[in-house]
């Protein structure tokens, strides 16, 4: 079993290092509000550090799940210089592919490894640990972090060098915005055509156009629920990042642009923090 430290107790990290500690692994965490460290130390062997260094020393593996790119930064840079030689740092955060290729070059400098992993799954994959991990770094220090990951995931694979993981992650995001938008417009016109929405969607789910979010969220999409789930703003996020890749690499995104814009106008309305299934307001609601 490995020393740890976790940094990040968020809606995902919570339960990510929850899930580290229940597979016998030495767990430090550290989180920017302590109650929320204390919580965790309250249902979970492990303990709080009062600091990021604090965590950091003396462990094998250093995992991250925070907000975006400033803050990735700030806790890598943080966490480095007191992780010992040979360790690894594994983000799981979504954040910029220049960021993770960045990071990665300075912890080689100081003779460690940094692994980009963002995750997909939300909030309900992390609590069963059945998330999906795609990651970018070197291939041995992947296949010492491997395992340790798999405490919670269904799926982990490296995508290649430094930074593979976070274009993964926008590849997957962009299909989901896409997925979505489709539902909510499928969802909209069987309303608009008198047809049962929900006896629509399982007959279809049957067929080619089954996805997760259908089996997911047409239900609560049906009855206009949102205040669940991976939030607006964090999904506007991620597409930021994808559609600046994609004009640094030249990829056409015009659906990903489009639907961007849509939840823009979902923000606008008060949404920032509905679930992204919340797209089918703006065709419902008037």
């Amino acid at each position: 079993m490995a020393k740890l430290a976790f940094i990040g107790l968020g809606r995902m990290g919570f339960p990510m290092a929850g899930h580290l500690a229940r597979n016998g692994h030495d767990v430090a965490v550290f989180n920017r509000s302590p109650a929320r460290a204390e919580e965790w130390t309250g249902t979970h062997s492990g303990n709080a550090a009062a600091t990021i260094a604090d965590a950091a020393k003396g462990a094998e593996f250093v995992f991250s799940c925070v907000g975006d790119d400033p803050d990735i930064r700030a806790v890598a840079l943080a966490a480095f210089p007191a992780m010992r030689r040979g360790s690894v740092f594994i983000d799981h955060t979504t954040g910029s592919a220049s960021l993770a290729q960045g990071l990665a070059s300075e912890a080689d400098k100081s003779g460690l490894s940094f692994i980009d992993a963002p995750v997909s799954g939300g909030e309900a994959g992390a609590q069963k640990g059945q998330l999906t991990v795609m990651c970018g770094g070197d291939p041995q220090a992947y296949a010492k972090a491997e395992p340790v990951i798999r405490s919670f995931a269904k799926m982990v694979r490296l995508m290649g060098p430094p930074g593979s993981g976070q274009k993964t992650k926008m590849v997957n995001q962009r299909c989901t915005a896409g997925l979505v938008q489709a539902l909510s417009e499928g969802i909209h016109f069987a309303k608009s055509a008198g047809l049962d929405p929900l006896a629509v969607v399982d007959v279809i789910s049957k067929g080619a156009a089954q996805s997760w979010q259908m089996e997911n969220r047409a239900a609560t999409m049906n009855e206009d629920k949102f205040d669940f789930g991976f939030a607006v703003e964090w999904m506007r996020k991620d597409l930021r990042i994808a559609l600046a890749e994609a004009r640094a690499n030249g990829a056409q995104l015009p659906v990903t642009a489009l639907v961007d814009q849509f939840y823009a106008d979902i923000e606008r309305r008060g949404g920032k923090r509905w679930d992204t299934s919340s797209l089918i307001a703006r065709l419902t609601q008037r």
